[in-house]
């Protein structure tokens, strides 16, 4: 599965980010940023929650199931977009993969106020640390690659940071683990791990398994407008829109049009 062979290339990238930054430098680097309290905690949360229909805006640049996505536009230019339509930032920092790495959060954070989320393979409490050293206000933890140790361990470390904490979906049984954890934000991914394919009635199948208290988050294959009424109609608080965005000439107007559907 695709997935059990990026958390392999994860666990060696992991062995070249620590022999450049060293876990004890990279801990007193977001203990350092945990004191200076310049970023507004549990902002991507209270973005996430406020009434209406919150979009998450993605910065990628590859996936596996797509290959390379075409850009029309560049990254400073998108973020300005999203600046003015979206209410967060989702950046992938997975090298492999989705060519994505920490200078494009870093980047997007010297340009914007708005809450960002690390979407990464998070497997490691390191990577906890260098999220916030990089000024991330959130962290994505996929129950499909944690047992609920982990998941729990890390849900924990994370909040100990000021993080805010995306935890990831698939099914019902994941639901059910993740919710051991007690988070606060819960995503449901339309996409099929095991062959990527799409459907976006997963999270209407599942919503009814996600207690009215939480967040409640589509993620993966939101492409037009009749996926965006289906899913509002399930009940969703948020959307994670990357491929849409990314092949788009102005999220900002698709964005705006979609929040008033």
């Amino acid at each position: 599965m695709i997935l059990d062979t990026i958390v392999e290339n994860k666990k060696i990238r992991l062995k070249e980010h620590k022999s450049r930054l060293p876990f004890e430098e990279v801990r007193r680097m977001a203990e350092e940023e945990l004191k200076d309290g310049e970023r507004p905690e549990d902002l991507f949360y209270g973005n996430l929650k406020k009434d209406g229909i919150s979009i998450i805006g993605e910065f990628k640049k590859a996936s596996p199931s797509l290959g390379d996505i075409t850009e029309k536009i560049d990254l400073l230019d998108r973020i300005d977009e999203y600046n003015a339509s979206a209410d967060a930032i989702s950046c992938l920092t997975e090298e492999d993969h989705f060519k994505g790495n920490t200078d494009y959060l870093k980047t997007i954070r010297e340009r914007s106020k708005l809450p960002i989320l690390r979407k990464d393979f998070m497997i490691d409490e390191y990577q906890f640390y260098e999220a916030k050293a990089i000024k991330a206000d959130a962290v994505l933890l996929i129950t499909a690659i944690l047992d609920d140790a982990m998941l729990k361990d890390f849900y924990e470390l994370a909040r100990a940071l000021k993080l805010d904490v995306l935890v990831e979906t698939h099914d019902e049984y994941e639901i059910a683990r993740a919710l051991k954890a007690d988070p606060r934000i819960i995503g449901v991914n339309n996409r099929n791990l095991k062959d990527f394919s799409i459907d976006l009635k997963t999270t209407g199948r599942l919503k009814k398994y996600i207690p009215e208290d939480k967040v409640f988050v589509s993620e993966s294959g939101i492409m037009g407008d009749e996926d965006v009424k289906y899913l509002k109609e399930t009940g969703v608080d948020a959307f994670l829109i990357g491929r849409a965005f990314m092949e788009s000439t102005s999220p900002k107007e698709l964005a705006a049009r979609w929040k008033s559907l």
